[in-house]
């Protein structure tokens, strides 16, 4: 088993879907894993123009706040007819009560008026990995899919319910979990992380 070359990392986000999942997902590396609100540190507005951009902000303040390695994880759902909307502002989309329910009712009434028949998307991740006195790392994941309304499952979170991986007849919120972890674009995200901290 390939070891991990740090014993504690702290997860830049405050979203415990978010947290779990990537928790879930470095377990067989045996790494203490905590959020940043477990370590008390606020997330940083998010500035950047892409999800690489976004996630590199997080990681290198979340890195600087608690002098551990941190890992930030920016990803969204980018719809075709929607000009590659949500994007990076699909949390956003969801508001500040993060209600993705509303999200996912907004991006379905959106692509409707628009008369498109495209109900072609694609979920992007971007991990940065930060270890204080490195430089920055990041690794990339996708996959495409269909929408879908209604929203169908009860697992996942955010906009899963309302996206069909493709070659696959269940959505992302259908799932079981492990399941989705396997093919998932954090998953794919993550491999490439995994490699490179078996160097």
């Amino acid at each position: 088993m390939p070891v991990i070359q740090f014993s504690k990392l702290v997860i830049a986000s405050h979203n415990a879907g978010k947290v779990r999942e990537i928790r879930e997902l470095l377990k067989p590396y045996a790494a203490e894993v905590v959020s940043a609100s477990d370590a008390g540190v606020p997330e940083p507005e998010e500035t950047g123009d892409t999800f690489a951009a976004n996630a590199i902000l997080k990681a290198e303040a979340v890195a600087a706040a608690t002098g551990l390695p941190a890992l930030a994880d920016d990803s969204g759902l980018c719809v075709t007819a929607l000009q590659g909307e949500p994007g990076i502002y699909s949390a956003r989309w969801a508001g500040t009560d993060k209600n993705f329910n509303v999200a996912m009712q907004r991006v379905w009434d959106e692509v409707t008026v628009t008369d498109s028949t495209d109900y072609c998307a694609a979920f992007v991740c971007a991990l940065a990995l930060k270890i204080p006195g490195q430089i920055v790392q990041v690794f990339e994941g996708r996959i495409t899919g269909q929408l879908t309304w209604p929203i169908r499952g009860q697992h996942g979170f955010g906009y899963d319910p309302m996206f069909i991986p493709d070659g696959y007849p269940l959505t992302f919120g259908e799932m079981l979990p492990a399941d989705k972890h396997a093919i998932s674009h954090r998953a794919r995200a993550f491999a490439s992380l995994i490699d490179a901290l078996r160097g």
